[in-house]
């Protein structure tokens, strides 16, 4: 098929890849521009942008389509099929929508209708879904709620960080695109009624609150690896939290039999109380040092018990 690839992030990428070698010609990447980035703040080229100049495919990066004619006119020249969407990260108007044959396929990261929104993969770890998976979807005016043309499903492990199923979600994604228009499935309706929002993640969202359950704290750790990140602040320091455990039910118990207040340090281990149970922490960043597992972190840095995470 001729198509257009809209994307940007890493997601995105092995879509792209898959379809080039499932033979469909790729006559026009679209792409954020060039973002500054790094220390220096210098302009970085987004990954998809990367991996399509690697293609030699002609690559375009509108900082918007809405109330863009010119652009909606070269978009109409290009005379696609259709356009594969994934994680592009602008709003396409009706007329973008419309223009290719078969209109416009989006790659979402989550079994919808659940999780709608910006932040799918780290909002289903956060909720504490067993599973997550990919959707083919046809776009319409809403947000992310076209019908789903084909979908995967992908278990959530105990371990998973956004970043580990992100990469499975990516992978996912490139082989269901290239089977989504292969086979050309009957699309079905979305139920909205059983559909969430997973709004956009910023950095004060990693701030753990430590008067919630643990397993709450321990998911919203892991689902915010590599971004935001979590942190706690201790005498007025900011402590990044790189990955915890939960403490068992009895341990806790003892732990916690004086009723300290959430985020007290309850032994010489960074045990930690909670609103419900104990969190030991396993990896913590000191501002301006590198991450740490924790034994190696305490050679260096006294953590009194009795202090306390707020």
């Amino acid at each position: 098929m001729r198509l257009i690839f809209m994307g940007s992030p890493d997601f995105a990428v092995p879509a792209l890849h898959a379809l080039i070698k499932a033979g469909h010609d790729i006559v026009a990447v679209y792409t954020q521009p060039p973002r500054p980035a790094g220390r220096g703040k210098s302009l970085r080229r987004q990954p998809v942008h990367e991996a399509a100049d690697a293609l030699n495919i002609p690559v375009r990066t509108p900082e918007r389509l809405r109330h863009n004619e010119e652009e909606l006119a070269i978009f109409q020249s290009f005379n696609a099929d259709a356009a594969i969407v994934a994680a592009y990260g602008l709003l396409l108007p009706e007329a973008i929508l419309n223009a290719p044959r078969l209109g416009c396929l989006n790659i979402h990261a989550s079994l919808l209708p659940r999780w709608r929104g910006a932040s799918p993969i780290q909002s289903a770890i956060r909720a504490g879904d067993e599973k997550s998976g990919v959707c083919i979807m046809q776009m319409d005016k809403g947000l992310d709620t076209g019908a789903v043309i084909l979908s995967e499903a992908t278990p959530i492990t105990p371990t998973d960080t956004a970043g580990s199923l992100h990469d499975k979600l990516a992978e996912s994604g490139g082989r269901l695109i290239v089977r989504a228009l292969a086979e050309h499935p009957t699309p079905r309706p979305q139920d909205d009624a059983q559909s969430c929002y997973a709004p956009r993640l910023e950095r004060k969202d990693g701030h753990i609150d430590w008067t919630r359950p643990a397993h709450e704290i321990e998911r919203q750790i892991r689902a915010f690896i590599p971004w935001p990140g979590s942190y706690a602040l201790l005498d007025e320091q900011s402590y990044r939290i790189g990955a915890v455990t939960l403490v068992d039910d009895a341990e806790a118990t003892a732990l916690t039999a004086a009723s300290p207040m959430p985020g007290t340090i309850l032994d010489n281990a960074l045990t930690i109380a909670c609103g419900q149970g104990c969190l030991r922490i396993e990896q913590i960043q000191k501002p301006g040092r590198a991450m740490m597992a924790r034994d190696a972190f305490l050679r260096g840095t006294t953590l009194s018990k009795g202090a306390r995470f707020v």
